[in-house]
């Protein structure tokens, strides 16, 4: 019986595999000084049709829609990173921190910014960040910042951000304080579910996906761990069809929370290195998989 589990130009900062050891260093981080949840992992009440390929396959879902305030896994990585930046607590509110988002990361250190007191700012592209995500990231007392888009990708693709104000900046994707955060996705799963053969991750910059793939291929090797695109903006996927990094004619859809428009040159060597491969997925797949 296979048991299935579904999550939710060159840069000048490098990225690794995450250790064990800094994603349990990570999930205290987050235990001891972070609003995080540690979310449940329930089976999907679905049986496949009999004769069908899906047939004798368990799927389990990680919730991480649970998490408080944000309702998203990025909260984990905004907090790690919060609790790794700077010489203090102090220091951390005296700066301020920065980010680069469509919404979601930047709702995740806002929120963390906002426990520890410290100031954020928010650069997002000016006209593509969602209307619902922008007020709540000035809910959460973080200031916004519009950039062209061009110029957003550009602080996404080089790590720096001559538009940013003072403070720590925390890359959204290629940061390995924030994989680690979201590492302890994998921990939980695994400990769990530690008969797990496959776990499919939602793949946008891929920080989630490397950082589950990092823990996994170390504790269970033999889980296959994929990048799960919507067919709009599936970059991943024709990257390991190339054998190299790609890019591909971006489409926005409703599903704005993952795929994009190329893969990140600072993510490619990580990501085939801890993934199994990229899935691509149709919008009407998608819109099935929201009403079941």
């Amino acid at each position: 019986m296979s048991r299935v589990a579904t999550c939710c130009s060159v840069m000048s900062v490098k990225v690794r595999e995450v250790t064990v050891a800094e994603a349990r260093e990570a999930q205290e981080n987050l235990r001891s000084g972070s609003a995080c949840l540690r979310t449940p992992l329930v089976r999907l009440n679905w049986e496949a049709p009999v004769g069908s390929p899906a047939e004798g396959v368990e799927i389990y879902l990680k919730l991480e829609n649970l998490q408080p305030v944000v309702g998203s896994f990025k909260l984990r990585g905004a907090g790690n990173a919060c609790a790794k930046l700077g010489a203090s607590p102090e220091e951390v509110r005296r700066r301020g921190v920065v980010t680069a988002s469509m919404g979601n990361m930047a709702q995740g250190l806002a929120a963390n910014a906002r426990r520890i007191g410290a100031k954020c700012t928010a650069v997002v592209p000016e006209g593509m960040a969602a209307g619902t995500k922008l007020e709540a990231i000035e809910r959460l007392g973080a200031s916004v910042v519009k950039v062209p888009f061009d110029e957003w990708w550009q602080i996404i693709e080089t790590g720096q951000c001559p538009q940013c104000p003072e403070g720590f900046f925390v890359h959204p994707v290629a940061d390995q304080t924030v994989m680690a955060g979201n590492s302890t996705v994998a921990l939980e799963i695994l400990e769990d579910l530690p008969d797990v053969d496959a776990i499919l991750v939602p793949y946008g910059g891929g920080a989630l996906s490397c950082g589950i793939g990092s823990v996994v291929r170390a504790l269970r090797p033999g889980c296959a761990v994929f990048g799960i695109e919507p067919e709009t903006a599936s970059p991943l996927s024709r990257s390991f069809h190339a054998g190299s990094a790609q890019a591909v004619d971006y489409e926005a859809s409703f599903v704005d929370g993952c795929g994009g428009k190329s893969v990140l040159l600072a993510m490619w060597p990580l990501a085939r290195q801890v993934l199994a491969g990229g899935l691509v997925v149709p919008l009407a797949a998608v819109c099935d998989a929201i009403r079941t």
